[in-house]
């Protein structure tokens, strides 16, 4: 399916902030569930996380993960290349992050890189970028025929709704160090990441490794949303592998 960021409906919204709660503590107990069963048959999980600057990574990785067995996980915060990484393959880096099967390991930001930010600002030639398409493809084929599962997700907002969260964090003591000159910068360059976001999708959203986008101008929907995504996701797999998830429905029912 060629998915597009121009289709996503980016009204929706919860309405209810008791039922939110409720929802969440459902589906935190479920992934932890699902964590303590990955661990139990050596299955790792892979979930990566892409979007807009401002669209609310941080908040949803936040909420995937608190209540999960903290020693089970690893966030993956990616930046720039260091120079002696710029030597290597730029796959190179991610392979030396990946969590051990049993594990969960979550990227904030990812290999998809070389199609975004390196593609735009010139980091890399036209061919290395065009390439890397198909390099992307194999390197999570490699790991999805090894026994992870692997999850990309892509949390998009409105322009209005960016700008909005910016000016927010420049009075937020708690958050304003979020805010960077080079977030400006990218803003400026709004069309070109959605032009390269739909070239990505239509390259590289594989059955073996889907692009979930995720409408992101409501943070609690978008939350509620990446762990639905998730546990289904790592359902089917489960099933695909021939093993068999039990839920703690006992203990989901007693959840006020």
């Amino acid at each position: 399916m060629n998915q597009k960021i121009e289709n996503l409906q980016l009204d929706k919204h919860l309405k209810n902030n008791k039922a939110y709660k409720k929802e969440l503590k459902k589906l935190q107990l479920e992934m932890l569930n699902i964590q303590q069963f990955l661990f139990q048959n050596n299955i790792g999980i892979i979930i990566a996380f892409e979007g807009m600057d401002a669209a609310g990574k941080g908040g949803a990785i936040k909420r995937l993960t608190e209540r999960l067995d903290p020693r089970g996980f690893v966030v993956h915060p990616i930046a720039a290349p260091k120079e002696h990484e710029l030597r290597h393959n730029h796959l190179q880096r991610f392979w030396r992050k990946l969590p051990m099967r049993g594990s969960i390991g979550i990227f904030d930001r990812t290999w998809y890189g070389r199609v975004l930010v390196e593609r735009i600002e010139g980091f890399a030639t036209k061919d290395e970028w065009t390439r890397a398409y198909d390099e992307i493809n194999q390197f999570e084929k490699v790991l999805t025929d090894d026994r992870y599962i692997l999850i990309k997700f892509w949390i998009h907002i409105s322009k209005d709704e960016q700008l909005a969260r910016f000016k927010a964090r420049e009075t937020d003591p708690y958050k304003y160090w979020k805010l960077t000159d080079e977030d400006w910068r990218n803003r400026d360059k709004w069309d070109l990441y959605v032009k390269a976001a739909d070239d990505l999708f239509k390259y590289t959203d594989k059955k073996n490794a889907p692009w979930i986008l995720i409408e992101g101008n409501d943070k609690k929907y978008a939350r509620i949303r990446v762990l639905k995504e998730t546990i289904e996701h790592c359902e089917h797999e489960i099933e695909r592998l021939g093993l068999k998830l039990t839920k703690p429905e006992e203990i989901l029912l007693k959840i006020k």
